[in-house]
């Protein structure tokens, strides 16, 4: 935790012990306040250094776009294309950057299976469907996990 991050707690901390001499109900929305922003600064270093690899198809669907939405560099990132049986390789993808294969025709539907590496070694796996009528990223999906997926 940063040094900036425990003063603000610890600040909370002190606020919410004032007010509980003024009254209990206004210290526990502060205590309720502090543990938002315990739990935030929590998620918030979880997903500091986190590749996240995304596949997409190209709008004239004849090349596949990976792209790393994370916050970190991605390295020996292997993607797979099922069931079309074109296998490629990027070496490594820094944040915000992407990375396009050309394919030898278009398609209308497949599915994109990334497997990738985080600087530490750790292996992840993706799986994205690609169609040339609909967007693959799914919207729902938030921007970055909000779990640690192990």
């Amino acid at each position: 935790m940063e040094k900036n991050q425990k003063i603000i707690l610890m600040a909370g901390g002190l606020i919410t012990l004032g007010l509980l001499f003024i009254d209990v109900f206004f210290a526990l929305i502060a205590l309720v306040f502090v543990l938002v922003l315990l739990m935030s600064f929590h998620i918030m270093g979880e997903t500091g250094s986190y590749p996240l690899v995304t596949a997409d198809l190209s709008a004239d669907a004849r090349e596949v776009v990976v792209t790393n939405t994370g916050t970190a560099a991605a390295q020996n990132i292997h993607v797979a294309l099922v069931p079309i049986n074109i296998e490629f390789d990027i070496p490594s993808l820094e944040p915000d950057e992407e990375s396009g294969f050309a394919l030898p025709s278009m398609i209308s539907e497949a599915k994109a299976v990334v497997t990738y590496e985080n600087a530490a070694g750790r292996k992840h796996t993706r799986s994205y469907p690609l169609t040339a009528l609909t967007a693959g990223r799914d919207p729902t999906e938030p921007m970055f996990p909000l779990f640690d997926q192990r």
